[in-house]
């Protein structure tokens, strides 16, 4: 079909082209042309007609998609007609037929006009035809941004037919583009005109189209969108966009990771690489959601090898193909299944691979859950990290970092309380072996298994209302490639025995980020959506912990990881009782409980706070 249009096009071609020159005489000669120069013409003819067509074809006249005709198709066909007119007035002189350069300059001018036209037409009559296609509501929209992704953006939106938005107007804070338009949609202004520009243009959904944006402007240009009540939309940052393709494929819903106000971390990918490169690196718990993104980063650093070790078969099957796909045979990868409880499975993958760096993130997290199975947490969280730490010291790894949490700060539930005795015995095994031991400490990421943000999204979605444990309730949150990010780069700078902090910026309330998540769906909170306390459930504390006061914690070269200084602990008393324990009755839960308290005096089971801090 597009070959038989090149067709027509070429035979239309053909005929304006010497039309072109002949009304280009009549004109230049107000209707009264020389019998002399008539009898010129058809060589002109012959000539123009010779050297056009191929022009147009070296130009790429007969190769573009004319439905999606713009700017720079105007260009080429300009360049095209330009560059045939002055080529034809050469060789009209070379032979001796040339008109008067007048008539050329017609000629051209109307050519330029009859190819253009033509092809724009079909650009026209397509965009009435989209938008005068019934049964399809397209949302208006506001675009915030008018630079170069902002204008691809548009002028997909409206030239694809299967589109629901319609760019109704666009924001920029370039005062010089203020009043103008960008393909069409007017510019209505800067951010101080978002909320009464989109009152007055009914505007339906904001996107935010500007990639290269930083995540403070982010949070401020959204604040002041949320105010309209539409619904939010962004393209992702610039490093997120395939090769910096642009399309309406790529906007997303805005996040809450959007509204974390820090700037974008730095790494020294010098020291990253200088231990990663090249080594065997074993990443247990390697399909869960810390434990891939771990993978994921490390990957790019160039090990030698990359081990997935997980219980979980599918998750770390699909991050395999992941990476393979990624990588294609330029990394080694193997998933091995298994349990860090089982001491001969880890034995034999330690006696076989030879890990050099282990990363561990296998764990039972959920908080809830481990209160009613304290006997599972104690034997996976305690006794799997005893064995994994004890094989990286008889195989003689080089580094071992755990991944610990902040509920390992003054526990009140069995996870949080087993986390810790976990840090204590990499604190103890760094302490007897030649392999660098250290730890990383920090709250909830956002997206990771069991976060509440995907639980709110799914009751926002069912209509409400949302569940909340108390309306004071406050958590750290970082981004699941941010925290990972400083876990390795805290790989870097350990020199063993240390606990890593991570500084996780300002706690958040539960119930604001609650409301912010409705707004950034478009809807009302205590409107559209409502809100349900249900109380604290077993083992949460109202606030978290991270030991981030100056008398707590020494401070690194990186201004986001700390070191909690050390504490007065008889490690060798706490290994006796862990080894001890080993042997017991783990169904035994006053056992269990005997024995986490033992090792972490400071463990308050279910500790209300509400009424402690009362």
């Amino acid at each position: 079909m597009r070959n038989l249009n090149n067709k027509i096009y070429l035979l239309i071609d053909c005929f304006f082209i010497n039309m072109a020159l002949y009304i280009g005489l009549l004109v230049r000669f107000d209707g009264n042309v020389p019998s002399g120069l008539l009898g010129m013409l058809p060589f002109n003819f012959i000539i123009i007609t010779a050297l056009s067509l191929p022009i147009f074809y070296i130009f790429g006249i007969y190769s573009m998609l004319w439905n999606y005709a713009s700017v720079e198709e105007l260009i080429r066909i300009f360049l095209a007609t330009i560059t045939s007119s002055i080529t034809q007035i050469f060789l009209a002189a070379y032979f001796n037929v040339l008109f008067p350069p007048s008539v050329y300059i017609i000629a051209w001018m109307i050519t330029f006009f009859f190819v253009g036209g033509l092809r724009f037409l079909r650009r026209i009559a397509r965009s009435i035809k989209i938008k005068k296609k019934k049964g399809i509501h397209r949302k208006r929209v506001m675009i915030v941004g008018a630079g170069e992704a902002a204008s691809l953006l548009i002028k997909e939106m409206k030239n694809n037919k299967r589109s629901i938005y319609e760019p109704v107007v666009a924001i920029d804070d370039d005062h010089k583009k203020h009043n103008t338009q960008i393909n069409g949609v007017p510019i209505a202004g800067g951010r101080d005109k978002i909320v009464k520009t989109a009152m007055d243009m009914a505007v339906e959904e904001i996107v935010l189209a500007i990639p290269s944006i930083t995540r403070k402007e982010t949070f401020e240009l959204i604040n002041i969108c949320q105010k309209t009540g539409c619904k939010l939309k962004v393209l992702p940052s610039v490093y997120s966009l395939v090769n910096g393709e642009v399309s309406i494929k790529k906007i997303r819903d805005v996040t809450i990771e959007d509204l974390l106000q820090r700037d974008e971390i730095s790494l020294s990918v010098e020291e990253i690489s200088g231990y990663l490169k090249g080594e065997t690196i074993l990443v247990t718990g390697g399909g869960g959601s810390i434990g891939s993104e771990l993978c994921r980063q490390i990957a790019a650093y160039e090990p030698e090898s990359l081990l997935i070790f997980d219980i979980y078969e599918n998750n770390a099957y699909e991050l395999q193909n992941e990476l393979v796909q990624k990588y294609k045979g330029r990394l080694d990868i193997k998933v091995i299944i298994g349990s860090i409880r089982d001491k001969k499975r880890l034995d034999y993958v330690f006696s076989r691979h030879r890990p050099g760096i282990v990363f561990h993130a296998a764990a039972h997290k959920h908080v809830p859950l481990m209160e009613f199975n304290p006997q599972e947490a104690v034997k996976n969280n305690v006794y799997g990290t005893l064995n994994l730490a004890e094989c990286a010291h008889q195989y003689n790894c080089k580094k071992f970092v755990l991944i610990s949490t902040d509920k390992a700060v003054n526990p009140t539930s069995i996870m949080g309380a087993t986390k810790r005795i976990a840090e204590l015995i990499i604190q103890y095994m760094n302490s007897i072996s030649k392999t660098k031991f250290s730890a990383v400490r920090f709250g909830n990421v956002l997206g990771s298994n069991g976060s509440v943000i995907p639980l709110f999204k799914k009751q926002i979605e069912n209509g409400g209302p949302i569940t909340i444990t108390h309306p004071d309730v406050t958590r750290y949150f970082m981004t699941i490639p941010e925290a990972v990010s400083l876990v390795i780069q805290s790989g870097a700078m350990m020199e063993g025995g240390e606990i890593f902090v991570l500084d996780m910026g300002k706690p958040v309330k539960i119930i604001d980020l609650a409301k912010t998540l409705i707004s950034l769906s478009g809807l009302t909170p205590y409107v559209d959506i409502d809100f349900e306390y249900i109380g604290l459930r077993p083992g949460e504390k109202l606030y978290e912990e991270l030991l981030m006061s100056e008398e707590e914690v020494r401070i690194t070269k990186h201004d986001k990881i700390f070191i909690e200084k050390v504490r007065d602990i008889d490690f060798e008393n706490c290994m006796q009782c862990i080894k001890a324990f080993q042997s017991e009755n783990f169904e035994d839960g006053e056992k269990i409980e005997a024995f986490v308290r033992r090792i972490v005096p400071n463990y308050q089971r279910f500790c209300n706070q509400i009424e402690k801090d009362t």
